[in-house]
Parts: C-alpha cells; structure tokens; sequence
C-alpha cells in the first residue's frame, strides 16, 4: 500500500513527464484503487469542430492510470502504458476534462486499469471510456 499523497504523485508525474505539466494536469484525489484527475480549459488544447483534442484527452487517462498504480504500489515510476484503448463517447464542453481511474486487476507484473471521462458539470455525460494496462517492473 501507498503512503503517497494526490499532491506527491501530481510532482511526480509532472517531473517525469513534462507534457503533464505543459497541460496543467492536477490531481484531485488518490488512493489505493482510485485516482480522480483533471486538465483544466485552455483554449490551446481545443482543435477544429471546438473539441478537446483527442491527445489531451489521451493524456489525461494515461496520467490518471498511472496516478491510480502509484496510489496503489508506491513510487514505481519504471511501470510502462503497455496498452491503451480509448473509446471516444461524446464531445467535451469547454469546460476542465475529469478523469476517474480505477484498478480492476493488480498482480505481479501488471496492472489493468479502468477510466471514466467526463467534463465539469456534465458528469452524467461520459467523454471517453478507456482501458489500459501498466507493465509494472519486476
């Protein structure tokens, strides 16, 4: 079990991967099988039609599944997206992008990661379902 804070693993990522930093990418709660995260509204991260770009909507997942692997087993910053499927549901508001990650199966060398999307206000709504997997170092 993790002794890490939401604060902490929002240094960490955002140390390891710059890009996260770049997109203001916070997290807002963490524990050992949930992570809750949000990329706040820039409208830098808006592409033609008036969307959020699918990138940064990719990105926050990835950085709120391995938010959620870090809640759960500490500081492993070796564990690696060995898969990532993304179903896109519905078009964001110009509004912050929330990210609910679970952990549906731990073991040894990897995790299986479920995460929710939804934009601020519209959380009846969901964004993008996405799947993943953290091969974690042995």
């Amino acid at each position: 079990m993790s002794s890490l804070s939401a604060q902490q693993v929002q240094a960490l990522i955002r140390e390891g991967v710059p890009m996260a930093a770049d997109i203001d990418l916070q997290i807002d709660h963490l524990d050992t099988h949930r992570a809750l995260a949000r990329v706040p509204f820039q409208p830098r991260l808006v592409r033609p039609g008036g969307t959020l770009s699918g990138p940064t909507i990719m990105a926050l997942a990835d950085a709120a599944m391995y938010a959620v692997v870090l809640g759960s087993l500490g500081r492993v910053e070796m564990a690696v997206t060995s898969n990532l499927n993304i179903n896109f549901l519905a078009k964001p508001k110009p509004v912050d992008l929330l990210a609910d990650a679970r952990i549906l199966r731990l073991s040894r060398r990897q995790a299986v990661c479920e995460v929710a999307l939804y934009s601020v206000g519209a959380e009846e709504e969901m964004v993008a379902h996405v799947t993943g997997t953290y091969a974690l170092p042995i």
